[in-house]
């Protein structure tokens, strides 16, 4: 019997760049989640998380992607994330409710860094699908509206207020009832712009992931 290859239409379609952009966005997510707990000192005596490098590559990428791909794609990325988010959250809380082996040597380090509070938890999430969301909303409003022109506008623009919203409800839900309203605004305000700025400073590697995302593969 002669053996059969299989046709092209029975082959799995497999797009190695969106591949690799999925995984750079979660990889972004996820540094912003885990080794973004780290505070380091910036200027003028404020203090900033060590995410910021990570996150705003979160909010670029879905810019991209959806600039090449189209909206579908772009909001396919945040819902990903979004699982991604929830399965290992559901693995951290697994594992701090398991017992602690006697020869395990830093339980209490362990447990400071992995040991999320519900609210905090709760935060994240929320934070993480509302402004991914307001931003390939207002992304792809501004496209509309320009017609297809101004990447750059259109993505600082709408990581602008992405942000913002994702800035305010994080701190809204993680420190309403536990500091005053204005020292809320007051933490909530640099951080958001620190954010946006990095993303400003990413703007270059959006226009190389377009690049790279349109060339074609030979």
């Amino acid at each position: 019997m002669d053996s059969v290859s299989p046709s092209a239409s029975t082959r799995p379609v497999f797009d190695r760049k969106l591949v690799i952009a999925l995984t750079l966005y979660l990889t972004a997510l996820f540094a912003s989640n885990t080794v973004g707990i780290k505070i380091m000192p910036f200027i003028f005596g404020t203090h900033l998380s060590t995410a910021i490098f990570a996150f705003p590559l979160v909010f670029l990428t879905t810019d991209v992607v959806g600039e090449v791909y189209g909206k579908a794609h772009a909001r396919a990325f945040v819902r990903m994330g979004f699982y991604s988010m929830v399965v290992f959250l559901i693995f951290n809380a697994l594992s701090n409710v398991m017992p602690t082996s006697s020869e395990f040597r830093m339980p209490e380090a362990y447990n400071q860094i992995f040991s999320l509070s519900l609210r905090f938890t709760f935060a994240s999430l929320m934070a993480f699908i509302i402004g991914e969301y307001q931003d390939v909303f207002s992304f792809f409003f501004l496209k509309a509206k320009l017609g297809g022109r101004a990447f750059w506008l259109r993505s600082n623009l709408s990581n602008l207020w992405g942000q913002f919203v994702d800035s305010a409800i994080w701190f809204a839900i993680a420190f309403i009832g536990v500091y005053p309203f204005r020292v809320i605004v007051l933490m909530m305000i640099p951080w958001w712009l620190f954010k946006f700025g990095m993303g400003v400073v990413y703007t270059p590697l959006s226009y190389a992931g377009i690049w790279l995302l349109r060339r074609s593969e030979r």
